[in-house]
């Protein structure tokens, strides 16, 4: 009877998921004390932003595919938005729980498992993007920048594409142990994308030699799902393609975290 009331508690012990939630709640806690810096650049600046180019620059650009200017870069706007979050919070940060402040450790020495750190740190994440994503949404709507009820699609879509960047990002940053790599994740990878992935202008506007080049980005792949959903319309690929292609990242990413959080904690 004792044996039999074991195994029917262990079946649905919540246990497991409380070391996640763990670290869940101490990013949480750092975010709580720390969020008037981050006001500027994640809410502040991209509002800056949309006004400076959505308004001022779109005066001269007119409209893009139908529609003005404005309404055409807001989902490009947000997106980018979410994916400087994601990669800025999954670089310095890590690296800096490893190496100086050692907070990792310090949860390996606790019944914390590295893919538990992993789990934890992208749920967070995804917080952050959302609360970002949501507050953008908010101020939009009195610019007259979204045009159909499924722009709350874009919420769903931003959460996809942080797992797709946060997880092969925060990889990276596990298994570094100089800061310098950073510059050059930022000079090759991180403006590349943010320039021509579909953001400020179609990518069919690039040469016919760099386009494969922007739909490997998953941030193109983001832009057109949220740009589609701002607009009311069908993207110019399937919905499934685009999906697809986020969870690719985000899985393997994921396992990458994983493994390279497993190998740098056992040091």
């Amino acid at each position: 009877m004792t044996t039999e009331t074991t195994t029917v508690r262990g079946a649905g012990d919540p246990r497991p998921l409380r070391p996640v939630v763990a670290v869940v709640e101490r990013y949480l806690t750092l975010y709580r004390r720390l969020w008037q810096a981050s006001v500027f650049s994640s809410f502040i600046l991209p509002i800056l932003f949309l006004v400076s180019i959505g308004i001022g620059v779109g005066g001269y650009v007119g409209s893009i595919e139908g529609v003005d200017y404005l309404s055409w870069i807001v989902p490009g706007v947000l997106v980018s938005t979410a994916f400087q979050i994601c990669v800025g919070e999954s670089t310095y940060p890590v690296l800096g729980d490893f190496k100086w402040v050692r907070a990792y450790h310090a949860m390996r020495a606790a019944p914390v498992q590295p893919k538990d750190i992993v789990h934890g740190h992208l749920l967070y994440m995804i917080f952050r993007v959302q609360l970002s994503i949501v507050a953008f949404l908010l101020v939009v709507v009195f610019f007259g920048g979204l045009h159909s009820p499924w722009a709350l699609a874009t919420l769903p879509i931003c959460a996809l594409l942080t797992a797709a960047v946060v997880t092969p990002v925060t990889a990276f940053a596990a298994t570094i142990e100089s800061d310098s790599y950073f510059a050059l994740l930022f000079r090759f990878v991180v403006i590349p994308a943010t320039l021509f992935s579909g953001v400020f202008f179609p990518v069919e506007q690039l040469p016919v030699a760099i386009r494969p080049v922007a739909y490997a980005s998953p941030v193109w792949h983001a832009v057109e799902l949220s740009r589609a959903a701002t607009l009311g319309r069908a993207p110019s690929w399937p919905i499934v393609v685009h999906i697809g292609y986020l969870l690719l990242w985000a899985v393997v990413g994921l396992l990458a975290a994983r493994r390279a959080f497993a190998r740098r904690l056992e040091d």
